[in-house]
């Protein structure tokens, strides 16, 4: 790990308001840092679902043997969710930071401490939120 670069894993879940409603949910080991990093989520079992990689070069999604390439993080978490979802802001909310690359989503951080963070975004729309438990 270089200076700077932290490591994270838990729980999440997605909520997105649209028509139909959709949710996914996994287990998640985020590193590095919002610049350039790593979300890896698994399932209940442990097996890995997906592991995207982002950096100032771009975002990629591995699935398998399937790679997607976009020019943003955003970008491809938006055509994967139907919504843009805050990666890079997480990492400020896991130290308990507001963040300013939330682009809309307003993190809920009193219970931090505890291991809970919830966020919500109701612009643009859809609306969307995004449940977080990890250990503290």
């Amino acid at each position: 790990m270089l200076p700077g670069e932290t490591t994270w894993n838990g729980r999440l879940s997605v909520r997105v308001d649209s028509d139909p409603p959709q949710t996914f949910s996994a287990g998640f080991d985020l590193r590095g840092s919002a610049h350039t990093g790593e979300l890896q989520l698994t399932s209940p079992l442990g097996n890995t679902l997906a592991t995207v990689l982002w950096s100032p070069q771009g975002a990629e999604l591995r699935q398998g043997q399937q790679v997607t390439t976009r020019n943003s993080l955003d970008q491809l978490t938006k055509e994967l969710s139907g919504t843009s979802l805050p990666v890079t802001a997480m990492f400020g909310w896991l130290q308990g930071q507001a963040s300013e690359d939330a682009h809309g989503w307003l993190a809920d951080l009193t219970r931090q401490p505890e291991g809970r963070i919830t966020a919500r975004r109701t612009a643009p729309l859809p609306a969307a939120e995004l449940r977080i438990l990890f250990q503290p």
